[in-house]
């Protein structure tokens, strides 16, 4: 059934647009259809060492590769209606696995590691836009979108696929635009996202085989299926003044739930965005207020964060130097209450790569980004127009001790401190449009008593992406 509803929504999405263009074609009218068309191929290495408990005793390491492809089209039919389809695959070799060595190639589930084979090719993107509907200054967008960077910076919306890394970001949602007038506009957004990536059709699905998934049939996108509706205004009334507001009710069921979403969620958020934007100098935060419900008991929670960047503009190298703080409300385990942030759908690196992945043995969830005092300063140089160096220091602390199911083998219970993470990237474009572009990243983490053990865990990752 769920299959027959994701062909049905490529019939609904996909059908208007190739009838226009039949229908053009007929009449010998084509002067309003602009096509487009593209992909992208991006490669990674990325290695990992005591992501999880900060223990050389115990073999949790990774090195493998990550190859990401996609194919993009769009069809404008007129000025105001838009189809768009993008296709993803991603595989990932796995040259080391935790003491494990992968077999080249192997499609035994059986066997200790991951299969070094094709993964599947997904629907990625499927949406239809109708600008101006009814002639009112309203905009629609329908269908599987991506809401990267449009929100907030992406504290709270930005990747509705958290469990499968960076494969995909995208949210099944319809979103419907109001341009009140040219400094105002309103969004309203539904969200229906899936756990599992049953929805749309996949190639190559029955070959796949993920060895430690409870349900190895699809891909796990999600801890749990989330709900949610949100309302989003943003102001540029003001010169360099970006003011954003928003409203969001979420929820989380518990089925096939673990650690902080083993219950299911009924949960508020409300909260603003600022950016102000000086000669040489951007003040920006964000803060935000929960309240609701984790299974029978109450909840709450407080997020946000403030920083300040500053631009050396006429010194050399163009440096750039960024101050700033974060905080996430955590959980006391003696209240009654569950007081603990809940990221919604931003669960991706948007501080760190490496201490995104060591989330997953406090909350059993990766990148449930909460219980967090985070001071921190980054410095950017540009060494030439394709060249740019960062290094970041962040220094975090918990406010609350773990969870009381986290493990007692990993978690001391009598420290706050979390640790140290240093960090250092060097990015580079080939051509001047940037089509060609890499980078290298470097993520090193001192832990501090929060952690039983005190080896250092590393992340290290190199990347080339070709788009065309």
């Amino acid at each position: 059934m769920k299959k027959m509803m994701g062909i049905l929504l490529i019939l609904v999405l996909v059908l208007p647009v190739v009838s226009f263009a039949q229908s053009q074609a007929a009449s010998g009218s084509s002067d309003s259809l602009e096509y487009k068309w593209g992909g992208a191929l991006r490669l990674r290495n990325e290695y990992w060492k005591n992501w999880k408990d900060m223990n050389n005793d115990v073999l949790d390491n990774r090195n493998f590769f990550r190859v990401k492809t996609s194919l993009w089209g769009q069809v404008d039919y007129t000025k105001d209606y838009t189809g768009f389809i993008k296709l993803t695959n991603e595989f990932k070799p796995y040259t080391y696995l935790g003491g494990s060595v992968s077999t080249l190639p192997d499609k035994n589930p059986n066997k200790k590691g991951y299969q070094f084979m094709i993964d599947e090719v997904l629907v990625d993107n499927l949406y239809f836009d109708v600008r101006n509907f009814l002639t009112l200054p309203v905009d629609l967008r329908i269908g599987r979108q991506d809401f990267l960077g449009t929100y907030g910076e992406g504290f709270l919306i930005m990747d509705g696929t958290p469990q499968d890394g960076s494969r995909t970001f995208f949210f099944d949602a319809a979103k419907a635009t109001w341009r009140i007038d040219p400094n105002n506009t309103l969004d309203l957004i539904l969200i229906n996202d899936p756990r599992d990536d049953d929805v749309l059709p996949v190639i190559n699905r029955d070959e796949y085989k993920l060895i430690y998934a409870t349900s190895p049939k699809y891909y796990l996108l999600n801890t749990t299926r989330e709900k949610a509706s949100v309302l989003y205004w943003k102001n540029k009334a003001v010169k360099g003044l970006n003011l954003e507001g928003y409203y969001i009710y979420k929820t989380e069921d518990d089925k096939g739930g673990a650690g902080l979403q083993a219950e299911e969620t009924r949960l508020n958020t409300v909260g603003s965005f600022a950016k102000y934007t000086m000669a040489s100098c951007i003040l920006r935060g964000q803060l935000a207020y929960q309240f609701g419900e984790y299974g029978d008991e109450d909840r709450e929670g407080l997020g946000g964060y403030a920083w300040i960047d500053h631009d050396f503009k006429d010194t050399q190298w163009s440096p750039q130097l960024s101050v700033g703080y974060v905080y996430l409300s955590g959980d006391d385990s003696s209240t009654s209450k569950m007081e603990g942030w809940d990221p919604l759908f931003s669960r991706f690196p948007l501080w760190s790569e490496l201490y995104l992945l060591s989330y997953a043995s406090e909350t059993r969830i990766v990148g449930y980004w909460t219980n967090l005092s985070m001071p921190g300063v980054s410095l950017k140089f540009k060494p030439t127009d394709k060249m740019k160096l960062t290094f970041a220091y962040y220094y975090l602390m918990a406010n609350e001790n773990p969870p009381t199911f986290a493990s007692t083998k990993v978690f001391s219970f009598d420290s706050k401190q979390r640790g140290q993470l240093p960090q250092a990237r060097i990015d580079y474009k080939f051509d001047k449009k940037g089509n060609i572009t890499g980078y290298f990243l470097a993520e090193y983490f001192k832990p501090g008593k929060f952690y039983v053990n005190k080896d250092p865990a590393v992340f290290l990752r190199t990347e080339l992406q070709i788009k065309f």
